[in-house]
């Protein structure tokens, strides 16, 4: 592409467009009683333990570091200082397909220790949608459908302008920071107080 060319940012802003139509969608159509159940497993838990893989464990990071903003015990699995699960912890895995294998595997794990599996995917028939004991269905084009989205792309049709795993991905950070406003206002945390346990070592 020569470097000179107009960029008129049409498909920019279009995508952002196409984001947002499906994160006010969802919030329409999302079903409460699976977030209802998260919210109190991650209430009654010990310590809360997050998982995925790629950018879907980057939400996960995310979404425990505000966990730790409002008190709870939190970790991120593979992270070199995470102690083991135990019997009475909460395990969320984010997976937008529910099949990617490493955390479908360690699923498996936490369920075998007797823990709590809490899975966020935007497929509840999968190997993690059937293992864990709450399920939070949020819809998204997950990357198993990467290739209808190379046809489109191959005919001009850009009906679909979010690659990969995006819809899943930006819907599930929005939805979890709202679970984070729903703690808040149960348990009465001042945003004072979340800002007494944010890190001073940046």
């Amino acid at each position: 592409m020569d470097a000179t060319q107009d960029i008129e940012c049409k498909n920019l802003t279009l995508s952002m467009k196409l984001m947002g139509e499906h994160i006010i969608n969802m919030s329409h159509e999302l079903d409460v009683t699976g977030p209802k159940k998260m919210i109190e497993d991650i209430m009654g838990a010990d310590n809360i333990f997050l998982m995925g893989a790629g950018r879907s464990g980057l939400v996960g990071k995310a979404f425990a570091m505000r966990l730790m903003h409002l008190g709870y015990s939190v970790y991120v699995v593979g992270e070199s200082t995470t102690p083991a699960v135990k019997e009475n912890d909460v395990v969320i895995a984010i997976s937008g397909s529910g099949e990617t294998r490493s955390v479908a595997d360690l699923g498996k794990i936490a369920k075998d220790i007797g823990s709590t599996l809490v899975t966020v995917t935007s497929n509840e028939d999968s190997t993690l949608g059937n293992l864990s004991d709450t399920v939070v269905e949020v819809p998204g084009r997950t990357k198993t459908q990467s290739g209808e989205y190379l046809e489109r792309h191959m005919r001009g049709e850009y009906d679909y302008l979010t690659p990969l795993g995006t819809s899943f991905e930006i819907s599930t950070m929005v939805f979890m920071d709202a679970v984070i406003a729903e703690l808040i206002h149960i348990t009465g945390t001042s945003e004072a107080e979340l800002k007494s346990r944010h890190t001073t070592l940046e």
